[in-house]
């Protein structure tokens, strides 16, 4: 914008940038806009030049940021003006401050079209501009058909032109029923043979967009398209300000090849033949250079020749070239190259045989498998899924199962599924197969599907000569010390069906193989048990006559779960024990199970649905993830009206008294549960239930980073209500009043160092010091406040409120008004807690001191880790209390990324800091935290809470964090303040605080009243 001579736009804008701070900026704009609002009202009395100049300021005011609510009228009006600077105003200030739908641009249509017919071409450019900006239903009725006569208007500059050919695009595109392009076919044609570029690009993108709607009617536009490729191709008559690079016109290029894959095909030989010639140029033509830009453009160019070729389906020779040029690009540093030529080998798979050329470059196509950028990771594993036959298979599933032990968890689950599809559509022999599936469960077990184990299981059922050698490698990974429950779940299966295959090699007894199965039952669950008492069944089935002692131990099992709650493992329970008394008979009853009939995998089924292999689809499938959050549970899970629901589990073990529950007999056998891990429907907000409950599986997590649940408490105004967040609503200033006296120490640190420990200073400055020491007891909560005065003189006027949250019942002794010389006063404060919150309750604070008035707002550390109590559980008392706490909202579980590496000692004594303590060896998994604690309030009374924490030893900033009790607020709050408190981790956690720097003589602190309180401590 032109600011000469507009002494006082330079001012204002000078004014502003001078501004030390956002409040200063926002005082001088306010006094700005209420000078032009004065201004305004008094309008008979502005010049034009006044009128422009106090526009030009709303208008800048609007950049900044502010609301500008009024003066629209008048910016409007200066469209009207006779001069172009104050029409130029009009039109900008116009196109900036008002949407389509605003009811002033009606006043304006009859001036924008007067200038658009008018025969000043700076005015038909400038109304042109706001047109095409705006693109409003009003403007495109009124306007397009003279924006349509311009635009094929011969006695127009090329300038006009080019401006209504976009303006029109605009319109189009936001109104494509409104504007009348019947008939334009011809029209459209004369226009491509235009000889200025910038002209022919513009009509172009019209084009484009007309032709995507209806190829039909512009048929004769494609023989145009390919002379003006043609002509670019051979660098004939392209003006030097349209060279980009040396390469001709890049941008009309990939436009025009761009509506050339809008029409199905090219029929006439002639037109095909100088079609390919000219591609070919392109393809021979385009190499890696080292200026960026150039690349840039020139493999603009290039990417959109292939996609036309791959469209036109070319003979194979050029199909050969596009692939040889594509392997050089997948094998440069620059990753966006890379990207597309793994993109666009993988869309020329899907159009063309050309599967053994690209096959040559299998090997590159592996290493970037292994590219740092996961973007080219997916496209490579969607290559090398589509290049996969029976010549190959075996290398490719290899190397999948290689990089499965190292990829990202957000991948693992499509990884999983490709190499299962792939191993059995591929298969050299059925043993290579099993190998594959029981690898694939060992190693990504969360990320299985149950289809995977079924399918094997179909398999080896199928197939006589498999079943000792899956029998054989089921039993060689029952031998693990930790494996994923599926893996139980197909070991049992098989082994329960062809276990008695084994019977002459070692360690293969029916008493050996029970053993090494029913170790594993205890961290399994509900589900799975099913399974295993069928296995015990047939276990005994095989062993006839019985061994004694192993038929006394299966029934011992029998009989403990005919009381069990799950009906279909009591059933079981019941019917295998009546069944096992009937001797030999047995081996009728529980004879091999036969064959499955033959029918379409399910595998495969699901592939054909989803397309999982094209690249298309894994675009848009990262894009939508990209979009979500990345919470697995993507809902609010505590109680609609506020109020904590209390579950079965009420009442439970409380750390001062001995527990008297038996939690065998109570239920007997469950342990947690399992489920796989899915990912969360785009479409689909309710949460899956329990995604996680196997406490011995691997860690599993998935989904992209995105915005976590917020919580929808009654915060404080001005505060956060986050106990970790280092901001300044620690200490907030009095409305409309800015203390004088500065905090001492860093008041955040100060705060969080009190969430950790009972005793310390809350806040200092040079005249007072606040002192807290604590003590907790279940619920309740008892604080002294030290209010010392560092002066040898009085501060009166002093104040101390609380203000509480809904949740605390709080309740402060009488404050006295006055703090004597160098004296110290305590104050107790009683806290009860109601039921369970992260909210904080804000200690308001004022004094006077000579002629400063000081008031700060602090948060009291009464925070929700305050009412837990660590709490020991060993294995026989976490698994069934887990068990039973199954799903949303009583279990709650969260992928957490952006959490600061720690170390795992380091996680634990953190853990044990928030009096969450770290139960050792529940969980077998080295990389994974448990943790167990007691939580009071009036409303859950003692309830026991459960956490487990998985990590990723590859990448500690993330974690899967799960945590479960018998309330949904307490698991819901608790899962909230553990996540704050690992994405933000504070300091003082670590190490205290750092002291104050000691006072000076003058102000050193008062005499100690209480010799066990406080102040002379705390300094």
């Amino acid at each position: 914008m032109a600011l000469s001579g507009m002494r006082g736009l330079s001012v204002f804008i000078s004014d502003i940038r001078n501004c030390q701070n956002k409040e200063q900026e926002r005082l001088r704009v306010d006094k700005e806009l209420g000078n032009v609002r004065t201004r305004f009202k008094n309008e008979k009395g502005l010049t034009p030049y006044e009128k422009k100049k106090y526009v030009w300021k709303m208008l800048y005011i609007y950049m900044l940021g502010y609301d500008v609510d009024f003066g629209h009228m008048e910016a409007v009006s200066l469209i009207s003006a006779p001069k172009y600077p104050e029409k130029q105003v009009g039109y900008i200030v116009t196109s900036c401050l008002l949407n389509e739908n605003h009811d002033f641009l009606r006043l304006a249509i009859n001036t924008v079209r007067n200038d658009i017919i008018g025969r000043n071409e700076t005015f038909q450019c400038l109304a042109l501009t706001m047109v095409g900006n705006i693109g409003g239903r009003e403007f495109a009725e009124s306007l397009a058909p003279d924006v349509q006569k311009l635009l094929i208007s011969s006695s127009c500059r090329p300038l006009v032109r080019k401006k209504a050919a976009l303006c029109l695009l605009r319109l189009y595109r936001k109104n494509p029923d409104v504007v009348n392009v019947d008939g334009w076919s011809d029209r459209m044609a004369q226009l491509l043979d235009e000889r200025d570029l910038g002209v022919l690009t513009s009509s172009m993108s019209l084009l484009v967009a007309l032709v995507s709607n209806n190829h039909d009617t512009y048929w004769s536009c494609l023989p145009k398209c390919v002379k003006i490729l043609e002509r670019l191709a051979r660098n004939q008559d392209v003006p030097q300000e349209y060279t980009y690079y040396g390469i001709p016109s890049p941008w009309l290029q990939v436009k025009t090849m761009r509506a050339l894959q809008y029409f199905p095909t090219v029929e006439d030989p002639n037109t095909r033949r100088t079609l390919f010639e000219v591609l070919q140029r392109i393809l021979m033509g385009t190499d890696v250079v080292k200026n960026v830009n150039k690349n840039n453009a020139s493999h603009a160019v290039l990417f959109e020749a292939l996609a036309l070729v791959m469209h036109l389906d070319a003979e194979k020779e050029m199909m050969s070239q596009c692939v040889a040029l594509l392997g050089k690009f997948i094998a440069v540093r620059e990753p966006n190259i890379r990207y597309l030529g793994l993109e666009n080998m993988t869309r020329m798979l899907m159009v063309t045989d050309v599967q053994d050329i690209i096959k040559r470059h299998q090997a590159q196509i592996i290493t970037s498998l292994k590219d740092p950028d996961i973007s080219i990771r997916r496209r490579a594993l969607d290559l090398l899924y589509g290049m996969c036959d029976v010549s190959n298979a075996k290398d490719i599933v290899e190397e999948l199962l290689q990089y499965l032990s190292t990829a990202e968890f957000a991948m693992r689950e499509e990884l999983s599924l490709k190499a299962a599809i792939l191993a059995e559509k591929f298969a050299p022999d059925l043993s290579w197969y099993v190998d594959v599936i029981l690898q694939l469960i060992d190693k990504a077990g969360d990320f299985v599907s149950d289809d995977i184990w079924f399918r094997v299981v179909q398999f080896v059922t199928n197939n006589e000569d498999l079943q000792p050698y899956a029998a054989a490698k089921a039993r060689e990974y029952l031998d693990k010390p930790a494996i994923h429950e599926t893996m139980v779940k197909v070991s049992a299966y098989i082994l329960g069906e062809y276990s008695h295959l084994l019977a002459r090699r070692p360690g293969c007894s029916p008493k050996e193989i029970f053993n090494s199965i029913h170790e594993k039952l205890p961290t399994l669950s509900t589900s799975t048990i099913p399974i295993l008492l069928s296995t015990y069944a047939k276990i005994l089935m095989h062993t006839q006559p019985p061994e004694p002692e192993l038929q006394n131990q299966i029934w011992v099992i029998f009989n403990k779960y005919e009381s069990c709650i799950d009906v279909e493992i009591q059933q079981r329970a019941v019917e295998y024990f009546a069944l096992s008394r009937k001797g030999a008979a047995l081996m009728d009853i529980l004879a091999e199970m036969p064959k499955f009939p033959e029918r379409q995998s399910a595998l495969i089924k699901k592939a054909e649905d989803t397309d999982v292999d094209t690249a298309e689809q894994s675009a848009i499938k990262l894009r939508t993830q990209q979009q979500n959050s990345n919470a697995l549970v993507v809902t609010d899970q505590r109680p609609a009206n506020g109020t904590p629901t209390i579950g079965q589990l009420s009442l439970v073990k409380v750390p001062s008294t001995s527990s008297n529950v038996d939690y065998n007999s109570a239920d007997p056998g469950l342990t947690p549960e399992n489920g796989t891990l899915s990912k969360v429907d785009a479409q689909s907000p309710a949460p899956t239930p329990d995604l996680l409950g196997d406490l011995l599986g691997p860690l599993a997590i998935e989904g992209p980073p995105g915005p976590a649940v917020g919580s929808d408490h009654n915060l404080v105004p001005g505060l956060d209500g986050i106990p970790n967040a280092v901001d300044a609503a620690a200490i907030v200033p009095v409305e409309e009043q800015t203390n004088t006296v500065q905090p001492i120490g860093n008041i955040t640190e100060r705060f969080l160092a009190l969430c950790l420990k009972d005793s310390g200073v809350l806040y200092e400055d040079v005249n007072v010091q606040i002192g807290v020491k604590a003590e907790w007891r279940a619920h309740h909560g008892r604080f002294v406040l030290f209010l010392g005065n560092k002066n040898t003189s009085p501060l009166v006027s002093v104040q101390a409120l609380i203000l509480p949250p809904s949740h605390l019942k709080v309740e402060l002794s009488l404050v006295p008004e006055t703090i004597p010389p160098r004296a110290q006063v305590q104050c107790p404060l009683e806290v009860v807690n109601i039921r369970p919150s992260r909210d904080v309750a804000v200690l308001d604070f004022s004094y006077n001191f000579g002629t400063a008035m000081v008031n700060v707002k602090l948060r009291l550390p009464a925070v929700l880790n305050k009412f837990l109590q660590p709490i020991s559980l060993s294995a026989e008392e976490f698994f069934p209390q887990w068990r039973s706490l199954s799903g949303p909202p009583l279990k709650l579980q969260e992928v957490v990324r952006g959490v600061r590496p720690l170390p795992l000692v380091e996680m634990a004594n953190l853990f044990n800091s928030f009096r969450l303590m770290v139960c050792p060896a529940l969980d077998p998994n080295p990389n994974n935290l448990v943790a167990s604690t007691t939580f009071y309030s009036e409303s859950t009374k003692a309830m026991l809470c459960l956490v487990r924490v998985e990590t990723d030893p590859a990448d500690r900033t993330q974690l899967r964090m799960t945590v479960a009790s018998g309330d949904p607020t307490l698991t819901y709050e608790l899962k909230e303040y553990v996540k704050e408190q690992l994405v933000s981790i504070p300091t003082a956690s670590r190490s205290p605080a750092p002291a104050p720097s000691a006072p000076s003589p003058a102000a050193a602190g008062p005499a100690v009243t209480d010799p066990g309180a406080m102040l002379a401590g705390l300094l």
